[in-house]
């Protein structure tokens, strides 16, 4: 049987246990069940996520599509330009000019782009995240805390080199653990096998919050506390009767010897100051 399959008849062969068990065993439960339902749902939208793409695929194609025709209209208007100015002065001299003015204005736009975006750097907020890195090594160290720890220190070329592999390295550490648990799970479940377990086991979550809300009731628990109580009130009364009994059991057992004489004695004396009296 498989995972899915599994999964699909979780918590058939449970038994009901008292009303004192099942919202402990409910709760539990639900604690394993959350996690795994968790895991599914996240499994199903990547799944849908990668039937996506085939369609922003679709789109893409197009959006390049109209930008290709796009830059081939720039190119005709360019192309009319040239041979409008071209009636009033030689063609090759009409062609450089325009190529002149697109040059100019290109540069001019990449000169002011160029400093507006040398103006934004660094783009993240450097002393909001100094700070939060203050509070929090203050946080771990309190006083002991060396706020020039902070300062960024330039790394030679090999430190940076260093640095890469031992990044790509713990990666590549990461990416082989994950394949090797990966494994150790088996295949991955399909859409269907993950909408028929996610759907089994919603079903099985209803039940375990409606077992809960039940449980939980108040007045239910009371009840359940009281003829409890009872019950074990109503043991201990047997078991110190039985005892009771059992204790006079064997002091009989034990006595009967000295009680026999005393009844014969005690018939004996009857009868004589039976005569006696007659007399």
């Amino acid at each position: 049987m498989t995972d899915a399959h599994k999964e699909l008849h979780i918590g058939a062969g449970e038994n009901r246990k008292d009303n004192g068990s099942v919202l402990l065993d409910a709760a539990k439960t639900a604690t394993r069940l959350l996690p795994r339902q968790i895991n599914d749902e996240i499994a199903l939208a990547k799944l849908e996520l990668e039937h996506k793409k085939s369609k922003v695929s679709g789109v893409a194609i197009f959006a390049a599509l109209a930008l290709v025709f796009t830059v081939l209209l720039v190119i005709a208007l360019v192309v009319a330009a040239i041979a409008g100015l071209a009636t009033v002065v030689p063609l090759w001299l009409s062609a450089l000019i325009i190529c002149a003015a697109l040059l100019v204005v290109v540069g001019i736009s990449g000169l002011i782009g160029y400093k507006k975006f040398k103006s934004l750097l660094p783009l993240l907020p450097q002393q909001a995240l100094r700070g939060i890195r203050h509070d929090i090594g203050i946080i771990k160290e309190g006083r002991d805390f060396d706020p020039s720890s902070l300062d960024r220190v330039e790394l030679t070329k090999e430190q940076k080199k260093a640095a890469a592999a031992e990044a790509d390295a713990a990666a590549a550490k990461a990416k082989a653990e994950r394949a090797a648990k990966e494994a150790e799970h088996g295949p991955k479940a399909n859409e269907n096998e993950l909408l028929a377990r996610t759907a089994a086991r919603r079903e099985h979550l209803l039940g375990l919050r409606e077992d809960l809300v039940s449980e939980a009731d108040v007045k239910k628990q009371a009840t359940y506390l009281v003829d409890t109580a009872k019950t074990r009130a109503r043991e201990t009364i047997n078991l110190a009767a039985s005892g009771a009994v059992g204790q006079a059991v064997e002091t009989a057992k034990e006595r009967w010897k000295p009680l026999a004489v005393l009844a014969v004695s005690a018939t004996v004396c009857g009868l004589l100051l039976r005569k006696l009296l007659k007399k």
